[in-house]
């Protein structure tokens, strides 16, 4: 499958998108709102930047705990459920009063059911296509979310100016409540891709079968390091320029769309296997220009260019499903994006607390830095890697 009108012509595909899409919109604007919320109740960079990503930290619980769902449920029964959670959630953080502390606990308890809605989202896209097309819908998918995130940061930056976060959180809440209807009215009802109940134990087998291939382990460091630790330093963008933070979270939406266009749609398949280093480097070397203090303008450009890395986890995601049987998707892909979560949110942490000793502009570099040295080690221990031409799942996963 390569193009875009075979793709769209997919039965469920749209519906699947347009459900995406309307709870992205509703990630977006009120992960800004309330970042700006706390920003002016603490003027803390740290705990700013926490309120945005730290909730990803809690995912690591829902990956230990809750992840053998994601193949052992109905998945629209699943998703439809997680819109529902997540627009209660977001309308109890828009209450007047809501003191720090609870904040924390409601955006900790979202980031814990979060864990199961990449996995189940990515265990559906792999049913609804063929596996000739899951390169190209994925990368789609992934420029929805990036204009999703262009649309998204600008229209919250302009209604923070003229409404009050509260008020932008009431409307991500109505959009988390749009996904669960689209979800629940356009896609159908599939039976779980596996079989047996959810449970801890399942959990932990499966997630110790994922990670008994040193070549996965190789592709789900790759997928989750380097990505996180500049996403930690995009959590600064509310501290480093307050007035502009909107700007810069879309110029970076942008340059993830551009990213995936080009992989999805433009690089031939045989090319794509080479360009996970080169596209890792790309994520974070110009972010080291930020440790000469670079206004909006500048600050802008380089975020631009350096979302366009992003589309390396599209490469590794192509390659994570060629080591792993179907009946594992699910959870191979919620591993994936729960772990990937939850290193942004240590990266969140680290930066925040790097820029609250120092400057936001030094944390962003020192991230950068890290992100490099992480992509350069995992480069040489690949090349040394024999590739594995299949999954192999021992007796013990259900």
């Amino acid at each position: 499958m390569r193009s875009y009108r075979t793709l769209f012509r997919t039965p469920e595909f749209t519906p699947f998108l347009l459900s995406f899409a309307a709870s992205a919109a509703a990630q977006t604007i009120g992960s800004l709102a309330l970042g700006t919320l706390v920003f002016r109740a603490t003027g803390s960079p740290l705990l700013t930047a926490l309120s945005m990503f730290g909730p990803h930290l809690a995912m690591l619980a829902g990956a230990a705990l809750l992840l053998s769902a994601a193949d052992r449920l109905a998945p629209r029964a699943i998703l439809t459920g997680l819109s529902l959670v997540f627009a209660a959630a977001t309308a109890v953080l828009a209450l007047p009063g809501l003191p720090v502390w609870a904040v924390f606990v409601v955006v900790l308890l979202q980031g814990l059911v979060a864990s199961l809605g990449g996995g189940v989202r990515g265990g559906l896209l792999n049913e609804i296509l063929t596996k000739d097309g899951y390169v190209l819908g994925r990368s789609v998918y992934n420029m929805l979310w990036g204009l999703t995130q262009v649309a998204g940061f600008a229209t919250g930056g302009a209604l923070l100016v003229l409404l009050s976060p509260r008020t932008c959180l009431l409307l991500a809440a109505g959009l988390y409540a749009v996904s669960a209807l689209v979800t629940r009215l356009g896609l159908t009802a599939r039976p779980p891709r596996s079989t047996g109940r959810p449970s801890v134990a399942a959990t932990w087998r499966t997630n110790a079968v994922l990670w008994s291939s040193r070549s996965r382990r190789l592709t789900y460091l790759g997928l989750w390091v380097p990505n996180g630790l500049v996403v930690g330093g995009d959590s600064l963008y509310v501290s480093y320029a307050p007035d502009s933070a909107g700007t810069l979270y879309a110029c970076g939406a942008l340059g993830m769309f551009a990213g995936d266009l080009a992989v999805g749609r433009l690089v031939p398949p045989a090319w794509r296997p080479h360009l996970a280093t080169p596209l890792r480097l790309v994520l974070a070397v110009p972010y080291l220009f930020f440790v000469l203090r670079p206004g909006v303008a500048l600050s802008a450009v380089a975020v631009t260019v350096a979302s366009v890395g992003f589309a390396a986890s599209l490469v590794l995601q192509e390659r994570l499903m060629s080591l792993t049987p179907d009946d594992l998707t699910g959870q191979a892909l919620g591993l994936h994006t729960t772990g990937m979560a939850a290193m942004q949110g240590v990266g969140a942490a680290v930066a925040g607390t790097i820029a609250q000793l120092t400057s936001p502009a030094t944390a962003i570099t020192v991230m950068a830095a890290t992100s490099v040295t992480v992509t350069l080690t995992l480069a040489a221990l690949t090349r040394n890697d024999p590739r594995e031409a299949t999954a192999t799942r021992p007796a013990t996963a259900e």
